[in-house]
């Protein structure tokens, strides 16, 4: 059976007041009381498309129970049965989280200290997200592998009372292919998912409904825009991107202190999962007892009364006004607004952002609308903080600077492509460039000769150290040949030589790179039985060239003569002498 979580008020509902601060919500609350909380957007404005881009979760319903005041100590009322609505001390229980799910933000939290050591991710505050969305995953019901043993979803986002996300993986995740709705322990919605999705169990599958995918997700998804979790702007920041609500940021935040206080492991699929949603009409229990009253059915909104004429009884229509268009619904095409050639060395951080302007028919700037930057192409390159896709708010001048783009280790060009969130218009492209690292020069480590005898190997091997402008190059590119000449860099046919894993003689070292210190360090290197000067040459991008010079001399062969024998006139020679 799916698990769906139930439709929240419409939207004009009101809201109930906010916690002033974590500290606050958590020492007002009484486990697991329902507050029947609303959504506040945090923002001055929402997103005047509808659209929740900007959002985890599509801005989807939660879970508004609070942590209990005192812990982990269990009341001694827990056994005591109270009536619907009742405040219940559920102590203990509480701070107990699933082992399996409880490994999972472990595990996330494990990969970003390494991956983004300056995000400063928690495991507690994946626990704290994860409790809100999900309840842990309706307490634990996953089966070994982290996967939820019944799917996760939240409401079709419709627009009625919802956000307005239509279907954006064909009902891959969700099985709606009309409406987009959030799934999993974590809440994805598919169109975020398309991007923030990982693979944390190592099974080559980016799944939203295994705990382990999801919550590495979510860790990445907190942790981009370079934002720090320890300190308390980043902290509010990233919160109130996975669901953009006041009350939703407060709720996360008193988990988070409450888990910080001390967890322990439950076994799987006995937690406790929370009972109030941010979408319920009260903060008692929704069940109707067969004694109450028959609740009245409140006039449909959107449904216009239809008043009649007293004379003749004539029904008069009410006219339909005319919706006023928003900002999004003005903006017909997307311009540059002063972007600058894009390029940077491989590893890089480019110097210049992207630029867009939005603007109307007549060439007018529209203000607060979002643009969608996304990276296209076969490119390890990302907008700085991990991601590749990036949503931005015009500012009063109608245009929107994309973050900082950061190059990878792949060269060549990449599209960034510029789109209007909830508008279908032409996308603006962008070309970026990625150039190779570079070195200018390059000098051998050691002045030591390279020598060695005919059917030897060199004693020493060959290393040098490549610079750029004086500083360290690491990561440059070179090639390694033994030539034949100065002037003739064909490959040589005869001397000193590489093997390679095979053992087989090799002249031209392809693929190397120089070290994090600017070193490369070549294979040993052996001589056949030519002997003479040979020379060796090594060649980087961006030009530096270092010609190294070989001496391989003949073999001492006179201690190694055998004297004279009486015997050896038959047919046998004692001499090493090679025949002219």
């Amino acid at each position: 059976m799916t698990a769906h979580f139930g439709r929240r008020l419409r939207k004009g509902a009101a809201t109930t007041a906010v916690a002033a601060a974590a500290v606050a919500a958590l020492s007002a609350s009484q486990a697991p009381a329902v507050t029947g909380a609303h959504r506040t957007l945090a923002t001055d404005q929402a997103t005047p498309d509808g659209s929740t881009d900007h959002s985890a979760t599509g801005d989807s319903p939660y879970y508004t129970d609070l942590p209990p005041l005192s812990s982990p100590n269990p009341s001694p009322s827990d056994s005591q049965s109270p009536s619907i609505g009742t405040p219940v001390s559920v102590g203990e229980a509480e701070a107990g989280i699933p082992a399996t799910i409880l490994d999972a933000y472990k595990k996330a939290e494990t990969e970003l200290a390494s991956s983004k050591p300056g995000c400063n991710l928690p495991w507690q505050l994946l626990a704290a997200i994860g409790k809100v969305e999900s309840g842990q995953a309706r307490g634990g019901q996953v089966d070994a592998n982290g996967t939820t043993t019944s799917k996760i979803l939240g409401p079709a986002l419709d627009g009625n009372g919802f956000a307005l996300i239509k279907d954006t993986d064909n009902g891959q995740y969700d099985g709606n292919s009309t409406y987009d709705q959030a799934v999993g322990p974590m809440q994805f919605i598919p169109s975020t998912w398309a991007w923030a999705g990982r693979d944390g169990n190592g099974d080559g599958v980016k799944d939203p409904n295994n705990i382990y995918d999801a919550a590495l997700a979510a860790g990445h998804y907190l942790c981009r825009n370079n934002w720090n979790l320890s300190t308390d702007a980043g902290l509010r920041s990233a919160i109130l991107s996975y669901n953009n609500s006041t009350d939703y940021l407060n709720t996360v935040l008193s988990w988070l202190e409450y888990y910080r206080k001390g967890t322990h492991s439950v076994p799987d699929g006995t937690g406790t999962v929370p009972s109030g949603r941010s979408d319920d009409n009260s903060p008692s229990s929704p069940t109707t007892s067969p004694s109450s009253p028959t609740p009245t059915t409140p006039a449909t909104p959107s449904t216009p009364t239809t008043p009649t004429t007293p004379s003749t009884g004539t029904p008069t229509p009410t006219p339909t006004p005319t919706p006023t268009p928003t900002p999004t619904d003005t903006v017909t095409k997307l311009a540059d607004a002063g972007t600058a050639k894009l390029t940077a060395v491989a590893g890089e951080q480019f110097g210049k952002k992207i630029s867009t302007k939005a603007q109307t028919s007549a060439g007018k700037a529209v203000a607060k609308v979002r643009i969608r930057f996304t990276i296209i192409g076969t490119t390890d390159a990302t907008f700085v903080g991990g991601e590749k896709v990036a949503s931005v708010n015009t500012n009063a001048s109608g245009v929107a600077v994309a973050p900082a783009l950061q190059a990878g280790e792949t060269t060549g060009d990449f599209t960034v492509r510029a789109t209007v969130v909830g508008r279908t218009i032409a996308g603006l492209d962008y070309t970026a460039s990625v150039t190779p690292r570079v070195a200018d020069t390059l000098v051998r480590t050691s002045t030591t000769a390279l020598t060695c005898t005919a059917g030897g190997e060199f004693a020493d091997q060959v290393e040098v150290k490549a610079t750029e402008n004086g500083a360290v190059a690491d990561k440059v590119a070179a090639t390694a040949t033994l030539i034949k000449a100065a002037d003739d860099a064909t490959e040589n046919d005869k001397g000193p030589y590489f093997k390679d894993a095979d053992g087989k003689t090799v002249r031209t070292l392809t693929g190397l790179a120089t070290d994090a210190d600017g070193l490369l360090k070549l294979p040993k290197l052996y001589a056949d039985d030519t002997t003479g000067t040979f020379l060796l040459r090594i060649t980087t991008t961006g030009g530096a060239t270092l010609t190294v010079e070989l001496t391989v001399t003949a073999a001492d062969t006179s201690s190694a003569s055998p004297s004279p024998s009486p015997s050896a006139g038959a047919g046998t020679s004692s001499s090493a002498t090679p025949s002219a």
